[in-house]
Order: C-alpha cells, then structure tokens, then sequence
C-alpha cells in the first residue's frame, strides 16, 4: 500500500453512524427505530393484534351486520355498539364468523331501531361489553398482543470510498483520515437516500441462487387486499381527507401521529390553515408553514412530514410505531480497507445487510391517492377571488367586491 492512515487494516463498524445520519434526515426513513437483528435472508416478525374499537358493517338485514371475521371476533353476545352519527345503543344477540345480530338496547332519544338501520352498512362503536358478577376465565373480551406473522427479505447495500493519490497529495481537508472520514459521511448520506426510496417503494424478493434479496418497502406492503385506501377522485387535500384517513385508522386500532406527503402538498394543506395561524411577540421566525395539525378524531397533533420522494397525488396517514429497521446478524454496515495492489491512493468499501419491518401496516396507515396535483391545488389558491358583500347596519346589501387572494 502506498498510503497510510490509522485505520489501513481495520473493520469500522458505521451502524452507529448511519442510525444518526438517518435520525437526522427529514425523510420517511427517519421513522425506523433499530429493532432486533434479523438471523436470516428471510426476516420474519409476528404481527400485533390491533383491536380498533369499532367494525364496519358492509351491509345489514334485519338487524343482522355483514361483518369481517377480523370485526366479528371483536365483539360477544352482551357486547353495546353504537352506529356512529346516532345516540341509539344496540345489543349484540348472537355472532357468527361473518355477521352480527343486534338488537335494540337504548333509543337515548333516537327514532333509529335495528329494523330500521341503512341496508348500505355502515359503521359501529364499541361501547363496552359489561359483565357480571362471579365471572370466569373467557368470559371477558378476548385481546391477544399477537396473532399472524409477516416477513421481508434482507437487501445487500454497498458503497465504495474512493480517494486517489492527488487528493491525498492536495491535502484540503487535512490528513488521509479527515479526508476518509469527509468522503464516508458523503457515502452515508448518499446511503441513508437510498434507503429511504427502498422503504418507500422496494418490493420484496428472497434472496437465493437465481436473485438478488430485496426488502419490500410501505408500498409494497401498505397496499392491496385489506389495506385501507381513500380515494380522493381529484379533489385538493384539505383537514377533511386527513381527518378521514386518520379516523380510518384510529378505528382500525392505529394511532394517527403523521401525514407523509410530497413538499407540494405539505404547502397546499398549510395554505388552508394560514388563516388560524398566530404569531406570537416572542418568535423570532415568520410563515405560514403547518407543522403539525390537531387531529379532529382525538384532539391529537399529526407531524406534517414533506418527503420530496413521494408522489405528489399520494398522502399517507401513519401510525409510525410500528416501524423497524433490522440489521442481518453480523451484518451491520461497516467499511474495510479494499485497496488493490499498485492502486493510486485508498479504497475503502462499506458494506452491510438490513431489512425493514411494517407491522401491522394494514391497521396503521391509511394511503390517500389521487389527489388534486400540488401545483394545481396551489395555483387555484393563488387566483382564487374571493367576494365579499358589504351590508348596512340593517342587514340588506350595499356593494359586492371582489379581493384577490394569493399564496403569498
């Protein structure tokens, strides 16, 4: 070797590294926490047992609900629910694997009976399943902390360190080390990007003899049969998609906590909150940006997250938690001295093997899509006039003007 530095023969583990260069990135990526290693290509997980506090009826006869066998096991004969938008109270009088029969409990001032509920279905509260006295084991309502498993495949991530001998010779950044350690941050970064359009759209492929493992990403995972999915048919983002979404996943048991969405769309829904803004004396910074937005479902804040690698007609409503990010054993990403014989200056190679975890991403996100196109949503808010109507003390109209309004 031509070159010296501290550090020439030894293994640098940079898992520690890349967890901080990912915390600190404002990306999709900085929502996975370091979960337990993973022992094979194959990583598997068990899946949490989400009880939302609420089914949907998909249609209803009689007083009898069509209902999942997901929904049907959250309920038992005795078991109180509530259509949600009426203060009726119902009673469930016999469950099947794939319906509900209710019956009338209390009107509480309604005119709604169980003969009298939509046929279209709808969707139900459970209110409490009350007991009594003397009871015994399975008497209660039943709430495993885990049911069925899920997996993904561990992906192969690798980056080359390259410094030639005139880099070296230049000397900008001081010493072979400071300059090593300069282009592996850079490496890093470029790493932790990667990995975060890996958890957003990689699909999932074992590893074997004819391919190459690949680790499926939200996408992969957040959509298809069962998942939850708003369809926003073109209309702009506003509180009233989100709170739907969210309320979606509340009632699937997640817990609502953030909205991904493109840098266009974080504008458009900040735009319909600039209004309500308040700028208090003592800020020393000025905008119009919304950060976070008070969920109307649970009077909870939801962390705007603006990703410039999501598509801009997509929003996702997310429960984070149930996020991971697991390293195969032995595998956490490190670099090690990679220089050939007679090379021209030092080659270092980081490389490591990992997986993302997505529990009970089903019950946890919420994908809002086809949405209005941020810059069409932005520039309607930009032209939009509005008019206002002056009136006399009486009441009656005096003049009609119109006010422009811009984004700015």
């Amino acid at each position: 070797m031509l070159y010296s530095y501290s550090f020439a023969n030894r293994k640098r583990d940079l898992s520690d590294i890349l967890s901080s260069v990912i915390k600190d990135e404002p990306r999709f990526i900085s929502n996975f926490r370091r979960v337990p290693d993973a022992r094979l290509g194959k990583h598997e997980w068990l899946e949490d047992q989400l009880q939302g506090r609420g089914i949907r009826a998909t249609a209803i006869a009689s007083g009898v609900l069509t209902v999942s066998s997901a929904d049907a096991a959250k309920v038992r004969v005795g078991t109180l629910l509530g259509k949600k938008g009426d203060p009726a109270l119902f009673v469930v009088t016999a469950t099947s694997s794939s319906s509900v029969t209710v019956a009338l409990a209390s009107a509480n001032g309604s005119t709604l009976t169980a003969a009298t509920l939509p046929q279209a279905g709808a969707d139900f509260n459970i209110v409490s399943t009350p007991m009594g006295e003397g009871t015994g084991n399975g008497d209660g309502e039943e709430n495993y902390a885990l049911s069925s498993t899920q997996w993904n495949a561990t992906q192969i991530f690798r980056k080359e360190i390259v410094l030639s001998g005139t880099a070296l010779a230049v000397n900008l950044y001081g010493g072979a080390d400071n300059q090593l350690n300069r282009q592996t941050a850079f490496a890093l970064s470029d790493l932790a990007r990667d990995l975060n359009r890996v958890a957003l759209f990689g699909r999932r492929v074992e590893g074997g003899a004819s391919a190459k493992g690949e680790a499926g990403g939200l996408y992969y995972f957040g959509t298809g049969d069962g998942a939850l999915e708003i369809d926003g048919d073109g209309a702009k983002l506003d509180s009233f998609i989100i709170n739907d979404a969210a309320q979606r996943v509340l009632g699937e048991g997640g817990d609502p906590m953030q909205i991904l969405c493109s840098p266009g769309q974080a504008r458009v829904i900040s735009n319909e909150f600039r209004e309500r803004l308040q700028i208090l004396r003592s800020d020393d910074r000025r905008g119009a940006y919304v950060a976070v937005i008070v969920n109307d479902i649970n009077g909870r804040g939801m962390t705007v997250m603006a990703d410039p690698d999501m598509p801009d007609t997509d929003v996702w409503i997310m429960d984070p938690a149930g996020f991971g990010l697991a390293n195969l054993k032995g595998r956490a990403i490190a670099d090690e001295d990679a220089t050939p014989k007679g090379f021209d200056g030092i080659r270092r190679t980081a490389l490591g093997e990992l997986t993302f975890e997505f529990r009970n991403v089903h019950q946890r996100c919420c994908r809002v899509k086809n949405l209005m196109a941020s810059s069409s949503a932005l520039a309607a808010l930009r032209s939009f006039t509005p008019t206002v109507i002056a009136t006399t003390k009486a009441g009656s109209p005096l003049s009609v003007v119109n006010e422009s309004a811009s984004e700015e």
